[in-house]
């Protein structure tokens, strides 16, 4: 990671960590780089935080100034930036958003012209660009200075393909769908009613600061309860930006990217649509869902955490379905993104074709407790290989055996060492991760609350 830009791009809380200065400077150097030897064309979506908009004008100011022509989606899902720049011939894409963060962050992440994360040698150059004490890039002047343009139709054209996927309609079902008050508010209804679904919505009022508040993905116990008292035959939930989804059964049970990754893979694999028989999982996967994918005769490979590394392996081995717990799945065949509302059409899918409710289909999986808990320490690479902490992890792991794991990895945005367990039981899972905490307390790493 960068000095800036991380797994995700450049984030942080809003003219503290990531300025209008910074942006200006992003988009400054963005119009440069990509205007060379033509005029770049860039494509700009947004969230509903209501930095979001300053962000936007910071951005287009500094495009513009650098020569560049700018198309506004507006409020839009950040796979709807992916989708729109590799299908319509955009040097780039820019989407203003922090996902599933508090409304007072935001981000910046671009995209390249193949709808993937920018490169990180280009992403380091931004980061010099902005350090820079003097600005030597060339102003654009006369009839080179860049113009905006309202694109709301890329967001539309993102809409009918969405609509073209599913392979039934979705008459007669009761469909909920938690749109975290963000980006999914300009997109999520609208397909499913034009696809036939009795559609139920909450938290689709968005006011620039309650995106993700005690909603969305990060907040799924809402929809559970919604999806229970309405009579729901399945609910969907998205983050802030849309490229998230956790899904809901009819019973209120929750249905997390693990599962989500096991539905749609064994379905994919029956229909020989399983590249390789393989589904990309990254290290946090629950181990229930790997005991499931050995029964199915499903391989597996386990990535780092971060969405990015999925797509990475994906793209190098040809995967064609991979994703994390937290929700983000990919779809290879239809998107270089994570997207939340594709994936709730693909789940609808399965449980379309297959005639048989998610809650049914789900139960094939038994999922092993798991507690993970952030501990803040002084240093994160010396605690985390302490002599000491590393023979009680090595003694936990043979205690577990076949039937748990346990991990403790550095968090790569905060001053945290992770601690996650997974065993039969709860119980074992609190004693396993305290026995850890309690020598990283008494060795002096942690501090103080």
């Amino acid at each position: 990671m960068g000095k800036y830009f991380g797994t995700d791009g450049f984030r942080g809380e809003a003219n503290v960590d990531l300025t209008v200065v910074h942006a200006y400077k992003v988009g400054r150097y963005l119009g440069y780089y990509f205007g060379k030897d033509h005029k770049a064309k860039i494509v700009i979506g947004k969230d509903t935080r209501r930095s979001s908009y300053m962000f936007e004008y910071a951005l287009v100011s500094g495009l513009t100034a650098s020569g560049a022509d700018v198309y506004l989606l507006h409020v839009t899902p950040t796979p709807s930036v992916a989708y729109v720049v590799r299908s319509e011939d955009f040097d780039c894409g820019i989407m203003i958003s922090a996902s599933h963060n508090p409304y007072y962050d935001n981000g910046i992440k671009v995209i390249n012209a193949d709808g993937y994360k920018l490169e990180a040698e280009v992403e380091q150059l931004i980061e010099e660009y902005i350090d820079k004490e003097t600005d030597e890039l060339p102003l654009a002047t006369g009839a080179e200075i860049g113009r905006t343009i309202d694109y709301s139709v890329g967001r539309h054209r993102y809409i009918g393909y969405l609509m073209s996927l599913p392979t039934r309609s979705f008459k007669g079902t009761k469909v909920g769908l938690d749109l975290a008050n963000g980006s999914a508010t300009t997109v999520a209804k609208g397909v499913f009613d034009a696809l036939g679904a009795k559609t139920y919505v909450i938290n689709n009022e968005p006011d620039g600061t309650n995106i993700n508040t005690n909603c969305g993905s990060t907040h799924i116990e809402v929809l559970q309860k919604y999806v229970v008292e309405q009579g729901l035959d399945v609910g969907f939930a998205y983050d802030g930006d849309a490229d998230r989804c956790l899904a809901v059964d009819d019973k209120g049970n929750i249905i997390d990217g693990d599962l989500i990754l096991y539905l749609c893979g064994t379905y994919m694999k029956e229909r020989g649509e399983l590249n390789n028989d393989t589904v990309v999982t990254t290290i946090m996967s629950n181990i229930g869902l790997y005991k499931a994918f050995d029964r199915e005769g499903i391989a597996y490979e386990k990535t780092t955490v971060g969405d990015k590394y999925v797509n990475e392996n994906m793209i190098t081995n040809g995967h064609s379905l991979g994703g994390e717990q937290s929700g983000h799945i990919i779809f290879s065949k239809h998107a270089t993104t994570g997207d939340g509302v594709l994936t709730s059409l693909k789940l609808m899918e399965v449980m379309l074709e297959k005639k048989q409710k998610i809650s049914e289909l789900a139960s094939e999986v038994k999922i092993y407790p798991q507690l993970l808990v952030n501990v803040k320490v002084f240093d994160k690479p010396t605690a985390k290989n302490d002599e000491d902490v590393k023979n009680a992890v090595e003694k936990i792991t043979q205690e577990l055996g076949n039937e748990g794991r346990i991990l403790v990895r550095e968090s790569g945005t905060e001053q945290v060492l992770r601690v996650m367990v997974e065993a039969q039981t709860e119980e074992k899972c609190r004693k396993c991760v305290y026995e850890v905490i309690d020598i990283l307390k008494d060795k002096g790493y942690v501090k103080a609350e």
